[in-house]
């Protein structure tokens, strides 16, 4: 593998998980946003269970020792943004003052979630990704 090859990795892999890392943040921001409504709770409460877990679960998927166990991580990771794109388009229907930000939330989890499946897809074919 040539070094820029190399390089142009490890910068995808880091923006990545930075990516993740900010999503986390935002859908945090938006439940400070919509904790006064008590029928959100148990959304939100779910909502960040399920995003967070999407990014805490690519960072352990990098430090796997092997290519099964980084396939696990990140097959984890997909189910966990499949779960965040439910708990969203719930808010978003019960919540209409915050459509706009919950419809950006959503862009950005699909957008995750398909990286995700990319990721997988190459690693199970023993491509570079």
């Amino acid at each position: 593998m040539k070094n820029t090859e190399l390089e142009n990795r490890n910068i995808f892999k880091q923006q990545f998980k930075r990516r993740c890392f900010e999503f986390s943040i935002e859908i945090l921001k938006l439940s400070e946003l919509l904790r006064e409504k008590r029928a959100n709770w148990i959304l939100l409460d779910q909502l960040i269970r399920s995003a967070t877990s999407i990014g805490a679960n690519i960072v352990e998927g990098g430090n796997s020792t092997s290519k099964k166990e980084f396939i696990n991580y990140f097959q984890i990771s997909l189910k966990s943004a499949s779960e965040t794109l439910y708990w969203l388009s719930l808010l978003k229907e019960t919540n209409k003052d915050r459509e706009d930000t919950i419809n950006n939330l959503i862009q950005e989890c699909t957008e995750i979630k398909k990286i995700t499946s990319t990721i997988i897809l190459n690693t199970k074919s023993n491509s570079k990704f």
